[in-house]
């Protein structure tokens, strides 16, 4: 039982660092790339040739398919992704589709049906183990990819929560259309703002802040409606009528106010 979960932490390592790129993907660009997996086994299958053909390692390998796969990664956003999206959100999904079905008909014209493996290129580590408490195996090659998933994932989390640039993903995922727009493109007279400052309040702040006061006006509404009579005839529902339109003018109003830099931001894109 211990070994079957231990095994299963570990396969999970491998499976976290495959969907580290699909999910980050989704989060930012709201595009399910269903090649994402066939993009990774066009990237094994580029180490393969560079070990069969030139007789490099799959490490040292590594320095040139991850160069090659952020290319190929950037031009597919350029060219196929980005014009996709302007179509609908269906489009890209069946152009990742598309793409995945020509990747894995070309490996399997140009490589066959057979299975293959790097394992005759890396040496004992594949097969190699390491020996726990109670009898247990796990191999190391299992526990460095394990390893190594804690580690880049560790690392985006810190990057996307300490960075600027992660800041700015981050805000982009939250809401594109306010993170894509300058600060001086809120208003449309005087001088362009100082950095990222409204007024001199930083804009991140002040959004913060608005939604603060949008929340409690709400909740002050709703305190005020709730201690208000049932209305009885015309005349109290008539003052009825008139205390919850107070009161929706209250919160209405710090809505507003929450809401106008998204407005703006939209506004701004629908002028350009």
């Amino acid at each position: 039982m211990i070994n079957t979960i231990i095994q299963g932490v570990l396969l999970g390592g491998y499976y976290a660092l495959i969907a580290a790129g699909l999910s980050f993907m989704f989060s930012v660009m709201r595009i399910i790339n269903l090649a994402h997996g066939s993009l990774a086994v066009l990237a094994a299958y580029l180490l393969l040739i560079l070990a069969q053909s030139f007789g490099i390692s799959p490490f040292l390998g590594l320095i040139i398919v991850l160069p090659a796969m952020a290319g190929i990664g950037f031009l597919l956003q350029r060219f196929v992704l980005d014009r996709a999206l302007r179509a609908g959100q269906l489009v890209p999904i069946l152009a990742t589709f598309g793409l995945a079905i020509v990747i894995d008909n070309a490996l399997f014209e140009g490589f066959g049906a057979n299975t293959r493996s790097l394992s005759n290129y890396i040496g004992t580590l594949s097969y190699d183990s390491i020996e726990l408490p109670g009898g247990i195996y796990v191999g190391e090659l299992s526990v460095g990819v394990f390893v190594l998933a804690i580690v880049v994932l560790g690392g985006l989390q810190l990057f996307l929560s300490f960075t600027s640039y992660g800041r700015a993903i981050r805000a982009t995922s939250e809401d594109p259309d306010t993170a894509t727009t300058q600060p001086g493109e809120l208003i449309d007279h005087g001088p362009p703002l100082r950095g990222a400052e409204l007024g001199g309040v930083p804009v991140r702040r002040a959004a913060v802040e608005a939604a603060e006061v949008a929340a409690v006006g709400q909740v002050e509404a709703r305190r005020e409606q709730g201690r208000r009579p049932a209305p009885v005839g015309g005349q109290d529902a008539r003052r009825g009528g008139e205390g919850g339109r107070h009161g929706r003018t209250r919160s209405g109003g710090a809505t507003v106010v929450a809401v106008t830099p998204s407005a703006g931001a939209a506004i701004g894109r629908r002028d350009r």
